[in-house]
């Protein structure tokens, strides 16, 4: 139903995300996943209401990495918000994070903070992201994890994410959802 065709589009963002990445390649040892409904906490726990908005307000890419990084300082997990924004610019310079069918996924591997976190946002409009096929993104994702941890943790995420995102009738299900906590029912279907 629509699927086949993104998902070739998909491999090659997630391998320009990793091999972008270069030496930064993640955080640490995964943690157990947490329960949907458990918390409101989804996505290992690295997602909840405190980093989920219904409508982002910004209409360009650089505004919308600034607003997706205060949304994940909510958390307290934030250390240095101005070097969480620098490391995801630099991250875009690398290549685009917009994977295409609507779906934008900047990261960042950084000290800036103190341990992995998820944000969610919805932007009705779209935003220009550089995406491959040209369509803007509604539907947007920004990760964030620990330079000084080891492992893979935020391609897991990332590779979790696309994944899911990947199913048309979901993307629909998620621009749909009336408020917060339909949005992490949601997403608490994904990993």
């Amino acid at each position: 139903v629509g699927v086949g065709g993104p998902v070739p589009q998909a491999e090659p963002a997630l391998a320009g995300a990793a091999a972008g990445t270069g030496t930064r390649a993640g955080v640490g040892a995964a943690p157990l996943p947490v329960p949907p409904g458990d918390g409101g906490e989804v996505l290992s726990g690295y997602l909840t209401g405190e980093t989920v908005k219904v409508r982002l307000d910004a209409g360009h890419k650089d505004a919308a990495i600034r607003e997706m990084a205060g949304l994940l300082a909510r958390t307290g997990k934030v250390a240095d918000l101005d070097g969480l924004v620098r490391t995801a610019f630099a991250r875009e310079d690398q290549g685009t994070t917009g994977l295409g069918e609507e779906i934008a996924i900047p990261h960042a591997k950084t000290d800036a903070v103190t341990a992995p976190v998820v944000g969610f946002a919805r932007s009705p409009e779209g935003v220009e992201w550089g995406s491959l096929d040209g369509t803007k993104a509604r539907l947007i994702f920004m990760i964030a994890v620990p330079e000084a941890a080891a492992g893979d943790e935020h391609l897991r995420i990332l590779a979790l994410l696309s994944r899911r995102l990947m199913d048309a009738h979901f993307r629909e299900r998620l621009l749909e959802a009336p408020d917060e906590a339909g949005i992490l029912r949601l997403l608490g279907e994904i990993g």
